[in-house]
Parts: structure tokens; sequence; C-alpha cells
């Protein structure tokens, strides 16, 4: 026999978990395409710290070649890379530090694709590529 104050469980405990489950898909989805932007971000960094690593100028000393990088050269070149990129990414830095390689820091803002409660609006994400020249 079935009592009467049971009527309608179910459905809440239903309705309960659904909204739980379209939550969590929702924070996976935006998870996911957050660590694929931030992969793709270290990848533009990287491109351009090595694009910025062929800004040098040679250098030879008698019988020895080096190749010699300054700060200019490098922001030239990692400008020249963004400027070709379709993705709206801003250069924050980009510098020799040794004279010998190439650091360049980039940056975006991130938007979530799916519009949440349980994930902010957006997020800045940051990458720095480093690169070496062959010559020193």
């Amino acid at each position: 026999m079935r009592r009467a104050e049971d009527d309608g469980s179910v459905l809440l405990l239903t309705l309960g978990y659904a909204m739980l489950a379209l939550a969590l898909i929702f924070v996976s989805i935006c998870a996911t395409d957050l660590y694929i932007s931030q992969k793709r971000l270290d990848a533009i960094a990287d491109a351009a710290a090595l694009a910025g690593a062929d800004g040098f100028t040679l250098a030879v000393d008698g019988e020895t070649a080096r190749a010699d990088l300054t700060d200019q050269g490098v922001r030239d070149q990692a400008e020249e890379l963004l400027a070709a990129l379709p993705a709206a990414v801003t250069l924050e830095s980009a510098s020799s530090p040794d004279g010998h390689s190439s650091r360049v820091t980039v940056a975006i803002m991130w938007s979530p694709p799916l519009v949440s409660l349980f994930v902010s609006d957006a997020v800045r994400l940051e990458a720095t590529g480093t690169s070496r020249t062959a010559l020193r």
C-alpha cells in the first residue's frame, strides 16, 4: 500500500539531479575551452619567441660569428608575427634578457562559450615563451 505523503518526491529528486548534471556539463565545457585556449596561447607565445630569436644581428670577430639579439629586434619580429594572426593577442613584453635568447609574453581575455552562474565572465590568460639563438 502506498502512502499519500510520498507522491511527487521522485520527481523532485529527478529534477534536482538533472539540474546538477546540467551544471556539471556547463562547467566541464567551460573548463575544456579554457584549457584549450591556454594551450593555444602557449603555442602563440612559443612561436613569437622563436620569431623574436630571428631578429638577431650577426657579429663576426675574426673567424667566429655570433648572433646578438636586442630588445627592439625581438619586439619587431614578435609584433610582425602577431599581426599576421587572426586572434586578438596582446603583446605584453618582448625582450632579450641576455643578448642570446628572446622572451615574449602574450595575453588574451578569455570568455566562456556558455553562460553559466558557476563560471566568471572573463579571465585574463597569459603565456611566456623563450627561445635561444643557435650562434653564441
